[in-house]
């Protein structure tokens, strides 16, 4: 057995014990925590759209690891993404203790520092291990491949202090079922807080890192059905199968560094772990390099555990530097495509982290959504509106291949969409608010039943896709893909709407507004304006493929009410009617009447009345602002004009929102349920088409209104844009007189 493992560990072994000189990567993409952040520490995660893993301080840590669309289906739950069993943990007994078990100190863990590299898409984490007499100096460097997306891999690296024998682990983590769990499929809310409380935990606020939902958002359960590993070819593998639910696979191959001497290699199994053992003897001052080079894939992607093995055994044959090459080209060329401020350096990473965090869950070539909150347990993984009208438009420019699936998951789900028209008396295609990403089919939690009238949903849908073949203008796409959803939703409308004779008018009864405290409304001003909308695209689109559109679409258009206050030339929220007096996380749902993808045509004295009740509702009616309505006054500013409000929105937006060390993005400032995308959307979008006035319309890319930049920047540069097969940069600019223009550059 020794024989073979030191071929193992020679295998490679110029490439593994080599460091590559990497060019300095622009501060804008970095980064990067220290033992400050030891007690507040928010963790971010890797990710290439197929899987992710959560980061930690150590870099070592047992960390949870989800895939795409890969859920768990427990009776009585709604269905929530299982955590695959944990791939990337590495521990380390120098001979006084074990490093994963050792508390986090600064003067144990020396000279700290973790760097999240966005433009790298790598986490590196350095200190010097102090304890029980021993030093040792580690760094560990962990990424999620873009280049081979079955693949991740994590280096760990030691220089002891000290000569003499190691002990190291390199274990797949076998997760035990959530406990408690909650049939939150049918409980109601007062019956899941007492649930909840029973159970000695509650859903308070709590303080940074603590998650505040962990008690509602936790992890559906992969059961493994057989696993097993070679001591003799360091590698391990495994099959499971989500509960009710999908198989998957996993399998690692471990790198040793060259020259070591083995004492003893084992493979250790048990109900929870699934480990490489080793003791090896190491050598004062020698640096050692361990690599776990690991494979995952799921039912409809990737095979078995054999072909896992298959994988992570070759991707040890290629060697660490050169999967992490591919990895690093990868995202160097998503990276070809971005957005430079010239003038606000904290502006800039945000972006940098916005657009990072979005493009690691991103897939081409797929019909899977967004999670609301990405590949992570929060939200239970489902697709809202956020997928469609949040990040599908942040997107569209910059990455139209990554923003593809999410129109084409509508597609793919027309079927449970139309059974759930039915379902509530309607035609056509009814979306459900909270979508399996999977299946497609409502999963929205009996506590929160009340937003089946928060149909909004089926127009956003609709729009996204009529915005993509605005951007694309694939005729052959339009009439096979998109043209079913548009017209599918057109009839849900047709059905949903009520005529009033007395006023000759079209109504949407009885719906959720977007500001959610208001959850049975009539005529709710964005759900009426975003629907007038879809019908008016059904109208175009099928002129676009050469069929007669149904001549009530464009009557209800014409005729739908969209509640106004003529005395104060502004919209209300929703019907007079009903009292506009709660307190709620956006104050008023006015603001997105300027949404982009909706950006409802109003006069500019209504626009700003609009916009100034919105910050009179936020600051009389609001609590703890949501910071997707956050995001939109900005793109309101902009809209109306004026350069330093949207800059200090901006700004604003930055407070609170982004958790440290590595920029996550949260709904609100005071929750910490975790990573949200729409927020990073929203962030985005204020710039791509708030600071622009760029919109996607019948005119193409059509500059709406004139652009406007913050007094301190000098530029900013949407890098890559691509547009009808085409690309370009798009900047504003100032001209001598120190006005913003817009300027573009073919390319």
């Amino acid at each position: 057995m020794k024989a073979r493992l030191v071929r193992l560990a020679c295998l490679a072994a110029a490439a593994l014990f080599a460091i590559p000189a990497v060019a300095a990567t622009d501060p804008s993409f970095l980064l990067t925590g220290t033992s400050e952040n030891f007690g507040s520490y928010f963790p971010g995660y890797l990710a290439n759209g197929h899987f992710s893993v959560m980061t930690s301080p150590r870099g070592t840590e047992p960390d949870r690891s989800y895939m795409v669309a890969f859920m768990d289906y427990a009776k009585g739950d709604i269905s929530r993404p299982a955590a695959i069993p944990g791939w990337n943990e590495v521990d380390y007994n120098p001979g006084g203790g074990w490093l994963n078990s050792t508390r986090l100190d600064a003067k144990i863990f020396a000279g700290y520092a973790q760097t999240l590299d966005m433009h790298d898409a790598t986490l590196t984490t350095r200190y010097r291990f102090d304890y029980a007499n021993k030093s040792t100096g580690v760094e560990v460097q962990s990424f999620v491949s873009q280049a081979d997306p079955h693949l991740a891999a994590i280096r760990f690296t030691i220089t002891p202090k000290f000569s003499g024998d190691v002990a190291l682990s390199f274990p797949i983590r076998l997760w035990s079922e959530h406990q408690p769990r909650f049939p939150i499929g049918s409980m109601s809310g007062d019956q899941m807080i007492a649930a909840v409380i029973a159970s000695g935990q509650n859903l308070d606020n709590k303080p940074v890192p603590t998650p505040d939902r962990a008690a509602v958002w936790y992890p559906g359960y992969t059961r493994v059905l057989s696993d097993d590993g070679d001591a003799k070819t360091l590698t391990l593998w495994l099959d499971g199968r989500a509960e009710q639910g999908l198989a998957m696979a996993e399998a690692a191959a471990l790198q040793l560094p060259a020259g070591i001497a083995v004492k003893s290699a084992t493979v250790t199994k048990g109900p929870y772990k699934l480990s490489l053992d080793l003791v090896v003897h190491v050598e004062q001052g020698r640096r050692y390099a361990f690599t776990k080079y690991v494979a995952v894939s799921r039912e409809g992607w990737g095979g078995d555990a054999k072909a896992d093995l298959a994988l992570a055994t070759q991707a040890r044959i290629d060697g660490f530097d050169r999967l992490l090459a591919r990895h690093r080209d990868a995202w160097h060329a998503l990276w070809q495509s971005d957005i430079v401020v010239d003038g606000d350096p904290a502006v800039q990473k945000a972006v940098h982290s916005d657009l990072y965090y979005l493009l690691s869950n991103t897939t081409v070539g797929t019909a899977w959504p967004m999670g609301a909150c990405a590949l992570t347990p929060n939200y239970a993984g489902h697709a809202f509106w956020d997928s469609d009208s949040w990040v599908f438009p942040a997107l569209l420019l910059l990455h139209p291949e990554r923003a593809k699936p999410i129109v084409m998951f509508r597609h793919r789900t027309m079927q449970p969409a139309r059974e759930r028209a039915r379902q509530y008396g309607a035609k056509g295609l009814m979306y459900p608010w909270e979508s399996d990403p999977q299946t497609g089919v409502d999963n929205t939690p009996h506590f929160a039943y009340g937003v089946y009238r928060e149909i909004h949903v089926n127009a956003d849908v609709a729009i996204a896709q009529w915005q993509y073949w605005l951007a694309s203008g694939d005729r052959d796409w339009l009439k096979r893909y998109g043209w079913p959803v548009i017209k599918g939703v057109a009839e849900f409308w047709t059905s949903r709407v009520t005529y009033d004779k007395a006023h000759d008018r079209y109504e949407i009864l009885h719906v959720t507004s977007p500001d959610e405290a208001y959850d049975d409304v009539p005529n709710d001003a964005f759900t009426n304006a975003a629907a007038q909308k879809a019908l008016r695209i059904a109208v175009k689109a099928a002129r676009q493929i050469g069929t007669a559109p149904d001549p009530q679409w464009s009557r209800i258009a014409d005729r739908m009410y969209i509640p106004f206050d003529a005395a104060a030339q502004r919209h209300y929220d929703f019907d007079p009617s009903v009292p506009h007096d709660k307190i709620t996380w956006m104050g008023s749902s006015l603001a997105w009447l300027m949404y982009p993808n909706l950006d409802l045509s109003m006069s500019p004295q209504v626009r700003r009345n609009d916009f100034d009740f919105q910050l009179h509702e936020l600051k009389t009616h609001g609590d703890d602002p949501n910071e997707m309505m956050m995001v939109m006054l900005a793109v309101g500013e902009a809209e109306l004009g004026d350069g330093k409000a949207a800059g200090d929105w901006l700004q604003r937006n930055l407070v609170g929102f982004l958790k440290p060390p590595f920029n996550v993005r949260t709904e609100t400032v005071a929750n910490n349920a975790g990573y949200i995308l729409a927020t990073s959307a929203g962030y985005i979008q204020s710039l791509v088409y708030g600071l622009t006035g760029l919109r996607i319309d019948g005119k193409g890319l059509d500059p709406a209104y004139a652009p406007v930049l913050p007094p301190a920047w000098k530029s900013l540069t949407l890098k890559g844009v691509s547009f009808r097969g085409k690309r370009y940069d798009i900047s504003i600019e100032r001209d001598a007189a120190g006005k913003a223009k817009l300027v573009q550059r073919a390319l």
